[in-house]
């Protein structure tokens, strides 16, 4: 089926031109007359895109894309106007327009935009979809910040491909989920996608992992166990944290890169797979090859594409519809009304750098809904650490009103976030900084929310 577009604005003449040059082009078209007919023709028809007149007199297109971020809607908003400013191009995307047009349109540069648009609702639809795994959390994947669609389009083009791919970001950003939309959206997409977390598997371990073990093969070793590449046969293996291997399986992983094929840890048969690599790090890689503490052949067989994802202080107008989207989830879950933020709580949502980045920002908002005690959620409902951010905090006034166990949390939770800050949010160095073992921080981590 064609894609929908919808075109608002308050004149009769515009819709019909932009309706025959759409359908024209291969579009099924819908038309509202005013914005509040857009809003209900988006919640109910969810478009494929939107073009949107901003001058209309009951609700201008400004307030309607706001409107529509609060609700955390991901449909692309393209803006057109015949009175355009700088002060209004930069409000538009900062509240996330997908782009920007002005009247009169040259209809070629239009179609384009709109093309573009389309192919970015598609994809994340797709990554939203039941295809991409019961389990997918899909946050990271709102909004339309121009660094977002970067990332959208990087993976449209690289998906379809067998390109090994080098995901980068700091903790939090969605890489994982960056790596399922890639596998999703392939020729493989029917078969396993395969995940390890390099970082919290003993290094002894690791190399069992990725190539199994035969019977008898080390102590404990009681039966025969195939490994990720083997379980990801005609997939895709995604190798997350892949800075902390260490350089004996480096070398390993390498040779399997190169020839497609390994033995088991205490096999002498050769196996060989098809597997596509998608790889994450947090690391500077460059700085480990320095260091050498990372192989640079290794580097390069992984870093064949590679994958940017930006942290959520680098995409702050995405937050609006992110916050409304998991505003929505987390009330649902805990039956509660939840509207939405009041706006001096939700400046200081816009004003914090967000270090732990997504996860954070779940994290925040999830323990502001268990806290509310109506239906919109105020500063008081904002952990102490936020607070904290936006102005002088008095922490003798404060205390009264929390529990010694919250206050504990905070205090933990302000000090491994500097420690974090501090090593790059490495989670090893980091915990080892503050004399705490792997898996004792880790649990810590969960515990706090800081990630996953």
């Amino acid at each position: 089926m064609s894609k929908l577009i919808l075109v608002v604005d308050d004149e009769a003449s515009v819709r019909e031109a932009l309706r025959d040059i759409l359908t024209d082009a291969g579009y099924r078209v819908e038309c509202a007359a005013s914005g509040g007919e857009g809003l209900e023709k988006i919640e109910n028809l969810n478009p494929d895109t939107v073009l949107l007149d901003i001058r209309m007199p009951d609700i201008d297109g400004i307030k309607v894309l706001e409107l529509v971020s609060r609700r955390g809607e991901r449909t692309p908003i393209i803006l057109i106007t015949a009175y355009g400013s700088t002060e209004t191009t930069i409000e538009a995307m900062k509240l996330g327009a997908f782009d920007y047009l002005m009247k009169p349109l040259k209809i070629s540069v239009m179609l384009e935009v709109v093309k573009k648009a389309v192919e970015v609702k598609e994809l994340i639809h797709r990554a939203k979809s039941g295809d991409m795994a019961p389990d997918i959390d899909s946050d990271a994947m709102i909004g339309l910040s121009p660094v977002m669609q970067s990332v959208y389009k990087t993976i449209g083009r690289v998906a379809n491909t067998n390109a090994t791919v080098l995901i980068r970001g700091e903790s939090g950003t969605g890489k994982e989920l960056a790596a399922r939309a890639i596998h999703y959206n392939s020729v493989r997409k029917d078969k396993p996608f395969v995940k390890i977390n390099c970082a919290s598997i003993p290094e002894n371990l690791l190399e069992s992992e990725l190539f199994g073990h035969e019977k008898g093969a080390f102590t404990g070793a009681v039966a025969a166990k195939p490994g990720r590449f083997e379980l990801a046969h005609k997939g895709t293996l995604f190798l997350d944290e892949i800075g902390e291997m260490s350089m004996s399986t480096q070398t390993k992983l390498l040779r399997v890169l190169q020839e497609r094929e390994f033995e088991r840890v205490g096999g002498t048969e050769t196996i060989k797979v098809d597997v596509r690599i998608v790889a994450a790090t947090n690391k500077d890689l460059e700085e480990s090859i320095a260091s050498g503490e990372f192989r640079e052949d290794l580097y390069y067989r992984l870093n064949v594409v590679e994958i940017m994802l930006p942290p959520l202080r680098e995409r702050k107008a995405d937050i609006t519809a992110l916050v409304g989207h998991i505003i929505k989830g987390c009330s649902v879950e805990h039956k509660k009304g939840i509207k939405g933020f009041s706006g001096d709580a939700m400046e200081i949502l816009m004003n914090y750098d967000w270090p732990g980045n997504i996860r954070e920002l779940k994290n925040v908002c999830e323990r502001a809904v268990l806290m509310s005690t109506g239906p919109v959620l105020s500063v008081e409902d904002l952990p102490m650490s936020l607070k904290k951010k936006s102005r002088r905090f008095n922490w003798i006034n404060d205390i009264p009103g929390n529990s010694l166990k919250e206050i504990v949390s905070e205090v933990e939770r302000e000090i491994i976030l500097k420690a974090l800050e501090e090593h790059n949010w490495n989670r090893s160095a980091a915990a080892q900084a503050l004399k705490m073992n792997r898996s004792s921080f880790y649990a810590k981590l969960k515990e706090l929310g800081i990630m996953d």
